[in-house]
């Protein structure tokens, strides 16, 4: 099986060693911006939408924890990824900055930057941030996680504000920060997203790591 995995400018290392694991069956295809290998989603069996720098706002703003320089190649190309993989039924998980990208293609927004007190409990320092969230049991997420509570890591400073079209919320953290997306469809296409990094969490049998990964690759 061949699982596309978006090229990340911060640790990116961590995901393909993640996904395949000690399954010699499993290719990695990596999509990267920089050699513009849009062709290579026709090929891959599943897609998985990584993490890394804020995505450029629609809107000309500035806001606290923005970046020093935005990638706009990167949000184009990773667009035209989704764009693609949602074409083609492909099964999609996005990770951080790939969740993001999911509910603003589907028509919805960010807060820009969480403020101090979310990112007090949210925003990488030194380390990832962790920090428990809640899970809906009416949902894929939790047939996944098997589990209505769980302790997740965190590294991100932004988070949904309005949420896309054909998604739903399905965890949360305590202060009310949307944790998983996944479609209100899910008999129809494999899309789930988290706000979290299974990849590189202390703990990679957790069931918020683990199951995550098992999810991905058992619906190809």
């Amino acid at each position: 099986m061949k699982i596309g995995i978006t090229f990340s400018e911060t640790n990116n290392h961590n995901y393909p060693k993640w996904i395949k694991g000690n399954d010699e069956n499993i290719e990695i295809i990596v999509l990267s911006y920089e050699e513009n290998n849009l062709e290579d989603v026709t090929k891959c069996d599943a897609i998985v939408l990584t993490g890394g720098i804020d995505m450029e706002p629609t809107e000309k703003v500035e806001y606290e924890n923005a970046p020093e320089e935005f990638n706009v190649t990167r949000d184009l190309f990773e667009t035209e990824v989704l764009k693609l993989s949602l074409e083609q039924k492909k099964p999609i998980l996005g990770i951080c900055r790939g969740f993001q990208l999911i509910n603003t293609y589907k028509g919805g927004t960010l807060h820009l930057d969480n403020g101090k007190t979310k990112n007090e409990i949210h925003k990488k320092e030194d380390l990832d941030k962790i920090h428990p969230i809640r899970v809906e049991e009416d949902s894929l997420f939790y047939k996944i996680v098997k589990q209505k509570k769980g302790e997740v890591n965190s590294a991100h400073h932004q988070s949904i504000d309005k949420l896309g079209m054909d998604l739903k919320a399905t965890a949360y953290s305590e202060d009310g920060v949307i944790e998983v997306i996944e479609s209100s469809n899910p008999e129809k296409q494999f899309i789930l997203g988290v706000q979290w990094h299974p990849e590189r969490m202390n703990d990679l049998e957790n069931p918020f790591s683990k199951n995550i990964r098992t999810a991905l690759i058992n619906t190809i």
